[in-house]
């Protein structure tokens, strides 16, 4: 049997931070939010720019982020990584950033995004592209790919409203928590119900957010890590699956990619869902936690729906989910796979304040792309985990 191409605990994320969020575009570009992550991270660290060998970054609102990005910070990196998946492609940079410094191509690696939707409109980001089957029919894009994968789990397992709503209250109990959340307010399963309908059976508070906003990690060698300010959260496991682009041509709207990525991931990190201690799951609609929750091994498929209304990803559950508040609550400017990733590391590290998981060791963070199209998973473990 062949030895696997990337090392569990080879690299680690050694800086992680956010730039401001929720609505500060005035006067500021996805490029300036991309900036102030990225020194934000660095500071995190300890590093400086010029220690930055490795770029990885992506945005809707530029052709060529990687050399927009270069040329903003003025640097010029030995290597360099624009992969665009949706909203899973950090997860995936992860991954390709971990074999980059594995292999030498890089030494200190960053990933980062930017965007400005909340300000500037849907018209600043990339449109979907014509597709002749879904067209006809007027989808409200993503929302109405999203509502199809909802409603034929409602048909075939018995999910109800009311459980899917559950995911939305409990990301907004953790938001709570979260001082730099975009909503302060509780929220109620029938405030949910009740609230405006976007494409049926979903309504507004079963979607993500819409906000500005910019994030940053900095990722290097193990060795290296252990030298610097912060705690290293060492990449423990990766994984990716790519399924399909339209939501018109996957196979079975009740099982996604998470099955095969979540696999590749847990067999990398020789661990399982039982060993997780926090998963962050990419949240850009209430359906897509609970298929995550599935399809990763947290509840049988077609159980998700009792497994979020008895309260077990809320605080004080069996399972915490989304701590920060996720897309529901906490921010969404668009791809917000690296967000996810970014509580990740605050939780193994033990900087998550009140919403902090005792003696966390590990953490899932799961993203998504498109219409549930691409996904990716990584899962991340403190030093206690490498022995």
């Amino acid at each position: 049997m062949s030895e696997p191409i990337l090392k569990r605990g080879a690299c680690a994320v050694v800086g992680a931070a956010e730039s401001d969020l929720g609505h500060v575009a005035a006067g500021m570009s996805p490029l300036d939010l991309m900036g102030q992550a990225t020194a934000r991270a660095l500071r995190d660290c300890g590093l400086t720019l010029s220690d930055i060998d490795g770029v990885f970054a992506t945005t809707s609102q530029s052709r060529m982020p990687t050399l927009a990005l270069c040329e903003y910070l003025g640097i010029g990196p030995r290597h360099q990584d624009a992969t665009n998946i949706g909203g899973s492609s950090f997860m995936s940079m992860v991954a390709h950033a971990h074999f980059a410094i594995q292999t030498g191509l890089c030494e200190v690696a960053l990933i980062a995004y930017g965007s400005t939707q909340r300000s500037r409109g849907r018209a600043s980001v990339a449109q979907p592209d014509s597709n002749p089957h879904e067209d006809p029919y007027r989808p409200v894009y993503t929302a109405s790919s999203y509502a199809l994968a909802a409603s034929r789990h409602m048909h075939e397992f018995g999910t109800t409203r009311e459980q899917l709503a559950s995911i939305a209250v409990s990301a907004r109990q953790w938001a709570l928590l979260n001082p730099s959340a975009w909503e302060k307010e509780p929220l109620t399963i029938d405030a949910v119900l009740n609230s405006r309908m976007v494409s049926h059976p979903l309504t507004v508070r079963d979607c993500c957010l819409v906000t500005d906003g910019g994030g940053a990690l900095i990722l290097t060698s193990a060795r290296r890590a252990l030298d610097l300010r912060a705690a290293p959260a060492f990449v423990l496991g990766v994984g990716e699956d790519l399924g399909h682009y339209n939501i018109s041509s996957m196979q079975d709207l009740t099982s996604t990619g998470a099955v095969r990525s979540g696999a590749q991931a847990y067999a990398m990190a020789g661990l399982t869902a039982c060993d997780m201690d926090v998963v962050q799951l990419y949240d850009a609609f209430t359906i897509t936690t609970l298929l995550f929750l599935e399809d990763l091994g947290f509840c049988r498929k077609g159980e998700g729906g009792a497994f979020v209304m008895d309260g077990n990803i809320a605080p004080g559950g069996t399972l915490p989910v989304n701590t920060n508040g996720g897309g529901l609550s906490y921010c969404h400017p668009g791809m917000y796979g690296i967000f996810a990733l970014i509580e990740a590391v605050r939780q193994v590290r033990g900087e998550a304040g009140a919403r902090q998981i005792p003696a966390c060791e590990t953490a899932l963070a799961h993203g998504n792309g498109g219409t549930l199209s691409s996904q990716s998973t990584v899962i991340l473990g403190n030093a206690s985990t490498l022995h």
